[in-house]
């Protein structure tokens, strides 16, 4: 096994031409904190871009970052905090669920996998924050999309297609990324008592409100986070912004929901603890024994779709992000013994309580044999599936950019 660890472009550009014309893969990693994400790639050799690192370009007075894919998320966040600003859309820090080092993820691996946190309800998702790309696909040729203004139309919008693509359409090489101010301070009024649809009606009611909720969570009873009271389900609901507006907004909301339930404050050091454990799902990560799952689906099903796999799979543990829209679920693990079909069990169950509402689920961790018999992705329509096919065939004709991560492709 070759491992290529280029430290500029042009290294990058020979890397893939050379797999190319050899025909043969490459799985692309940054730190590789997310190697547990996806199937297994079917690859023989490495694209280290860990070495591809370091702030092209910030500036700050014009909301701009440009940076290589390389570059840790905790070396941003720090900078960005010394100017006072941040990636709004909130990236979590899930290398410790797949059993890494925290802060160990970098900013291309965040955007090639898609990730938002907790403030993508308010701030939009990875992709709305990415301005312009430029990257090497996998016919070997070097491309730029996009620009450093906040509005750029032009043609296809490629920075968007690549976030999400986990690698397999092209390698990035330099994001410009859009950074916005960070929230002078954070409370979080807490609903003690509320589950199932009178949960859900309480987070649309407050995203509906003039309060400007930046994060709404449902917790249930067991998940032990700070601030929440012991064996009680809860919903969080959080507000950000001067010190003034956010009292004015929190009065508001409290006088809109007081009324259904027990309410508490979560003060700023307090909110910031729950609102972090819970971008970087910190209960799975204290459980390895689970098989996590995540869905995205409309948020007024998301209790009820949890409801549904809690039944049909005893021990599971969940909890409702987005207002509802997403749901994180930590299944008991299949038994030795006929792991695989346990594991096309669980996962027809969930799926099958996705139903008729819409939305998609993603296997986000469980053992590698699990992840290599079902299918990690939701699976596409025939028309979407034609349609990607297409895509990916367009970029990288020959599947050299890491095959199977996202579908079943040729052994390597």
């Amino acid at each position: 096994m070759s491992i290529f660890r280029p430290d500029t472009e042009a290294q990058v550009l020979d890397a893939v031409r050379w797999a190319v014309a050899e025909a043969q893969p490459l799985e692309v990693a940054g730190h590789g904190s997310k190697r547990g994400l996806g199937r297994p790639v079917q690859a023989a050799h490495t694209l280290d871009l860990s070495a591809l690192s370091g702030i092209v370009a910030y500036e700050p007075e014009e909301l701009i970052l440009v940076v290589r894919p390389g570059t840790p998320l905790a070396e941003l966040r720090t900078v960005l905090a010394g100017r006072g600003q941040c990636l709004a859309f909130e990236p979590p820090d899930l290398a410790p669920l797949w059993g890494g080092a925290p802060d160990a993820g970098t900013v291309g691996g965040t955007v090639a996998a898609g990730l938002s946190g907790p403030a993508r309800l308010r701030a939009g998702a990875a992709r709305d924050h990415m301005l312009g790309v430029t990257a090497v696909s996998g016919r070997g040729e070097l491309f730029r999309a996009g620009g450093r203004v906040v509005k750029n139309v032009t043609g296809y919008d490629l920075p968007k297609l690549l976030t999400g693509s986990f690698g397999t359409l092209a390698v990035m090489t330099e994001l410009v990324l859009k950074v916005l101010p960070a929230a002078e301070l954070s409370r979080t009024l807490v609903l003690a008592g509320l589950e199932g649809r009178h949960a859900v009606q309480a987070m649309a009611d407050a995203m509906g409100s003039p309060a400007e909720v930046s994060g709404a969570a449902w917790v249930p009873s067991d998940l032990g986070l700070p601030g929440i009271p012991p064996r009680t389900p809860s919903v969080a609901l959080r507000l950000e912004g001067v010190a003034v507006s956010v009292a004015a907004r929190l009065s508001h909301l409290t006088t809109l929901l007081g009324g259904r339930a027990a309410t508490a404050v979560l003060e700023p050091a307090e909110s910031a603890a729950f609102w972090a454990r819970l971008r970087d799902a910190a209960p799975l990560v204290e459980r390895p024994d689970l098989v996590v799952w995540k869905l995205s689906v409309p948020p007024m099903e998301g209790a009820a779709v949890l409801e549904r796999v809690r039944r049909a799979v005893p021990g599971t543990l969940g909890w409702l992000d987005w207002a509802g829209g997403l749901v994180w679920l930590g299944l008991p693990p299949p038994a030795e013994a006929g792991a695989d079909s346990q594991a096309a069990a669980q996962a027809a169950v969930v799926r099958a309580a996705i139903g008729g509402a819409g939305g998609h689920a993603t296997l986000v961790r469980a053992p590698e044999p699990v992840r290599a018999a079902v299918p990690v992705f939701q699976p596409q329509p025939p028309a979407l599936a034609a349609l990607s096919a297409r895509v990916r065939h367009q970029f990288d004709p020959k599947g050299v950019l890491n095959p199977g991560r996202m579908e079943l492709g040729a052994a390597a």
